[in-house]
């Protein structure tokens, strides 16, 4: 019966919250057209309405742990769900996405995707995908922000494993600077796929950030360990027994 009770929540939940999405755009549509600073405001707007709601409606609280940054940076995050691009989206101030190209097309989300400076890549491409991320990040540098990679290109269910993709390092060579690895236990309660949101706390930890200056293979060597086991430790918190344990 609880978990019956749950999914109806569920239900309405998703659709508000794609409901939202479309009211919001609709409304905040000057802005948006009127400036960067406006379609950031739109969407931060969004995103802490998707986390009250998610709160009360589903029992799914939100914990940022950590610092998020404030200067120009890179921030490589796990990957689990939706959620924890809102989340991180909604915790710096000047984000901007490196994103599959497809989101382009879609409604809503990829006009503002574009319009507050995402960057889409083919990832089909890989080499010339690359090439093509630094050369569109080096032209967006004129406005400082905070640039959101996800190392290993794609969501990731907790426990499963894949591998973290050349992208992130090359972008730390070549910007030269700061990294964030941010860790996240979001898909224990806000799976990849399905409709079932999950009560309990979702968080996102900021970790320590690395600093300019190593060498690509030093970096992906920290990268990777880094942000596996501290959300390892997150997702146990959050009572997921993983394999390895």
């Amino acid at each position: 019966m609880a978990k019956a009770v749950q999914g109806v929540r569920s239900i309405l939940f998703n659709t508000q919250m794609y409901v939202a999405m479309l009211v919001m755009a609709v409304l905040f549509l000057p802005l948006a057209l009127a400036s960067r600073k406006g379609a950031r405001f739109a969407c931060h707007t969004y995103c802490r309405w998707v986390i009250w709601t998610a709160a009360w409606m589903v029992g799914l609280r939100t914990e940022v742990r950590g610092t998020p940054p404030t200067e120009e940076c890179v921030i490589a995050a796990k990957h689990q769900s939706f959620f924890d691009i809102i989340v991180i989206f909604a915790s710096v101030p000047r984000p901007r996405f490196i994103m599959k190209r497809e989101l382009m097309w879609a409604p809503i989300l990829g006009q503002y995707a574009l319009r507050i400076g995402c960057i889409p890549v083919d990832r089909g491409a890989r080499g010339k995908a690359v090439a093509k991320m630094l050369h569109d990040v080096e032209r967006g540098r004129l406005e400082a922000g905070q640039l959101i990679i996800y190392p290993q290109g794609t969501r990731v269910a907790p426990g499963e494993a894949l591998p973290y993709k050349s992208g992130t390092g090359i972008l730390y060579e070549q910007l030269g600077q700061p990294v964030y690895p941010v860790a996240v236990n979001v898909g224990v309660f806000w799976p990849k796929r399905g409709v079932m949101r999950r009560p309990g706390t979702a968080v996102v930890e900021f970790l320590d950030p690395i600093p300019p200056g190593l060498d690509r293979v030093t970096f992906t060597r920290r990268l990777g360990p880094e942000i596996e086991a501290a959300s390892d430790r997150l997702m146990a918190e959050a009572g997921l027994r993983l394999a390895a344990d």
